[in-house]
């Protein structure tokens, strides 16, 4: 049996029982040439919503110490196809964006540094037509490496993600019309050994409150069309340092204000009128946010040095 399909026949299962099922197959090859397979997963009452999988070629997907770490992956994932797109994301800076051409998986830098890197591009989405993007280069260190069960892409993205989100918060990455890649560092101070868990950013209930309300106002509300957008997302919940319990709880408060129409289990929210009204404090939010990070901190970035 060949390795495209054993990969596929290991994956259905944890696919399936997450509610997705897997479309299309085929072999692929990561940034440095070798092998993998590439796998869309769709959702199986929708498969309009799908998403790439791709694995190494060496990956054992069957092995059962990857088990949680995959199943997980695909639960979150079924509900994250659910938004009006799955590939938006919000910062506590206040920018939108879209996740997207992440180059799976992290592989051994091309550059003879001895860390570990991926590849993506994230893109300004606030319903304009704008070039501001980003390339990223998110870099793991041999230590964090160590830390990982793997480094693919069931593992590594969520946290890959929030670094990149938690880097530009730090106004260390700038979204430019046209550039190199920028680098992300991914280290240790990412993750508490003694919790075992990732830490991005410690946050109270007010700050967890704004983070939320920007999230369905402009995944929602601008890029939504007003259809509602799952707000109890762990990726969100990893990145703001809390519990999806704690995220509900503060979705229901801002909901009591009038801010939120929930559905399902609480866990999703629409933008509200009363919401939208405060669309002249949001687009204030990502014009500040634009002028923070376009720094003149490192002009060797600006003249193609940091490739890697």
């Amino acid at each position: 049996m060949s390795a495209v399909a054993t990969h596929v026949e290991q994956l259905e299962a944890a696919a399936k029982a997450a509610g997705l099922v897997l479309t299309a197959s085929d072999p692929g090859a990561d940034f440095t040439g070798a092998a993998t397979t590439r796998t869309i997963a769709a959702l199986a009452s929708d498969p309009s919503k799908n998403f790439v999988v791709e694995l190494g070629e060496g990956f054992d997907v069957g092995n059962a110490k990857f088990a949680g770490e995959i199943k997980e992956f695909f639960v979150d994932a079924a509900q994250r196809l659910k938004n009006p797109d799955p590939n938006f994301y919000y910062t506590m800076l206040g920018l939108p964006l879209s996740f997207g051409k992440f180059a799976w998986p992290v592989h051994g830098s091309t550059s003879g540094a001895d860390t570990f890197v991926v590849h993506g591009e994230i893109h300004l989405a606030t319903g304009e037509d704008t070039p501001l993007h980003a390339k990223v280069s998110a870099a793991l260190t041999q230590t964090f490496k160590d830390v990982l069960s793997a480094m693919e892409q069931p593992i590594a993205e969520s946290f890959i993600y929030n670094a990149v989100r938690k880097t530009l918060d730090q106004g260390q990455l700038e979204l430019v019309k046209s550039g190199n890649r920028q680098p992300v560092p991914v280290t240790t101070r990412y993750y508490s050994a003694k919790q075992q868990r990732f830490i991005f950013n410690d946050t109270d209930e007010q700050q967890r409150k704004e983070f939320l309300k920007g999230k369905v106002f402009w995944l929602s509300g601008v890029l939504g069309a007003g259809q509602p957008v799952w707000v109890a997302d762990p990726r969100d919940a990893q990145y703001l340092n809390t519990t999806v319990e704690e995220l509900k709880k503060n979705v229901a408060a801002l909901a009591q204000e009038g801010l939120f129409d929930l559905s399902g289990d609480g866990g999703w929210a629409a933008i509200t009128d009363k919401l939208r009204a405060l669309q002249p404090e949001f687009e204030k939010e990502v014009a500040d946010a634009l002028a923070f990070i376009k720094p003149s901190f490192n002009e060797d970035m600006r003249g193609g040095h940091t490739n890697m």
